[in-house]
Formats: C-alpha cells, sequence, structure tokens
C-alpha cells in the first residue's frame, strides 16, 4: 500500500525516482524497491520522502475518506518501526481526519528520532507503561506511568527512554503531521 501512494505522490509531484532519492538522501534502489512493495522502508526513510514531498508523515498511509464511525482492529492497525531508534507506532486512528492517534512502544535506552525534529501540529503524550523523557526545545521532562505531556509540535521535540524496561504510550496529534 505504502509503495503505491509514493509512487503515486512522486509522479504527481512531477518528480522521477532519481530526483527523489537525491533530494532525500536515499538510494534509488531503495525508492524503487519501497515503490514496488518489495522493501520496508525505516521510519527514518519515510520521514525524507514526506519531507521531500512536503506532506505528514502519516499522509504516506493516508485512507481515503472514510465513515462517520470508524473501528479500527488491532489486528489491523498500520505499524511504522525504526530499528535504529528501537521505536514503533501503530496507528490507533483510522487513517483520516484531523486527528491522529498512534500507540507507541520504545525499547529501554531508544528515543524516537536521533535529533530533535519539528512538525507543523500539536501533540499530547500518555504513558501507560514505563518511563518516558519528551524532550521539547531543550528542556527534559521526565514522565511516568498515567503522565501526560502536551505541547506545540512546531518545537524541536523526541521521545527517550531512560528505563531498564520499555515504555508504551499514546499520541494524540492534530492535525496529523508525523
Amino acid at each position: 500500500m505504502i509503495g503505491a501512494r509514493i509512487r503515486q505522490l512522486r509522479t504527481e509531484r512531477g518528480l522521477t525516482l532519481a530526483q527523489l532519492a537525491a533530494a532525500t538522501g536515499v538510494s534509488s534502489g531503495l525508492i524503487s524497491q519501497v515503490e514496488r512493495d518489495l522493501a520496508d522502508p525505516s521510519l527514518e526513510t519515510l520521514r525524507k520522502i514526506a519531507k521531500v514531498l512536503d506532506l505528514p508523515l502519516f499522509s504516506l498511509f493516508q485512507e481515503p475518506d472514510g465513515e462517520a464511525v470508524a473501528v479500527v482492529r488491532r489486528g489491523g492497525r498500520m505499524v511504522v518501526k525504526s530499528p535504529a531508534g528501537g521505536i514503533s507506532y501503530t496507528r490507533v486512528s483510522p487513517g483520516h481526519g484531523r486527528l491522529e492517534v498512534l500507540e507507541g512502544h520504545l525499547l529501554p535506552g531508544g528515543s524516537s528520532a536521533a535529533e530533535p525534529w519539528t512538525h507543523p501540529s500539536e501533540e499530547c503524550v500518555l504513558v501507560l507503561r514505563g518511563r518516558l523523557v519528551v524532550e521539547v526545545a531543550g528542556a527534559e521532562h521526565l514522565l511516568e506511568a498515567g503522565d501526560s505531556c502536551y505541547f506545540d509540535s512546531a518545537l524541536p521535540h523526541r521521545y527517550l527512554n531512560p528505563g531498564d524496561e520499555p515504555a508504551d504510550f499514546l499520541i494524540a496529534a492534530t492535525p496529523p503531521s508525523y
């Protein structure tokens, strides 16, 4: 699904595969494999592609406009993983609309990104299990199970797990712009 969506967005913008590869710093071969669903891109690769296409990351997974009521079954959730940072996200919301809800899982010592990054939305994170540091504009906020943190995502931010057990958390972002 994601490969066809990337190809569609790339061609709509008049970009060749080689141009997208050069702009992202990702090889043409990898982008070709992703577009043909022969390779699963990392979270970092998807962020680079989304940035060049001038789109929020999760819009690469956007579903067509749906019904007024949508049920998302646990087994049918979209998953994005980043093995390098030890983080994975599953989309709890249906993939359309003005609100994105994600369930995050961060391994001990892991981070959501190598460096803090920005995107145009508002974000609220709720820790379900473990400990999570929310780094926003250089300030670190330690959260434990049951704690939450709200911030403007236009500020540089990322999530870190300082503990020795995995951290599970929910993120609500509006508008969707990961």
